[in-house]
């Protein structure tokens, strides 16, 4: 997710959690399919295929066949976070150059760098995990999680 010194949401990741979003805002209607999730949220519908298939490999999704088939979460939406979705389709939230935060070592005066990728995985986490895709869907995101939006910086790219 830190690329070139800056956060970044894959495409993958962007369209797993609004596939899942998707299907959460379904409800008990049925299982969706697959073509009716790529052009409700615009997801190019091969690379949908293969987020589903993983979402599914990973629990998060079940599929079913035959004319009234697609797919459905496979526990309520209150219960996956966006962390959840995320790790299924991409692994660890952060990493550095590839490599999880603990794994790394700095010498000298880049020494406290380690510290600093941790806190940032921490708040990561802490953001992700602490809302699920029930949350997102109701458009009722924790308070903690919306009142990081009230400040006009978190809007603007320095």
């Amino acid at each position: 997710m830190l690329d070139n010194g800056r956060m970044r949401i894959s495409a993958r990741a962007d369209y797993a959690v609004r596939a899942a979003l998707q299907l959460a805002a379904s409800g008990d209607d049925g299982p969706l399919k697959a073509e009716a999730i790529a052009d409700a949220q615009d997801i190019p519908h091969k690379f949908l295929e293969s987020i589903l298939n993983d979402m599914r490999r990973g629990g998060l999704v079940l599929s079913q066949r035959g004319g009234n088939g697609g797919y459905r979460l496979a526990k309520p939406a209150e219960s996956i976070s966006i962390a959840d979705v995320i790790r299924v389709v991409e692994g660890p939230l952060v990493s550095v150059r590839g490599v999880r935060p603990p794994e790394l070592s700095y010498t000298g005066p880049a020494e406290s760098l380690l510290p600093l990728w941790i806190a940032l995985r921490s708040n990561v986490r802490e953001i992700l995990e602490g809302v699920s895709l029930a949350d997102v869907a109701s458009a009722q995101l924790p308070a903690e999680v919306a009142a990081l939006t009230d400040t006009p910086k978190a809007w603007v790219n320095p």
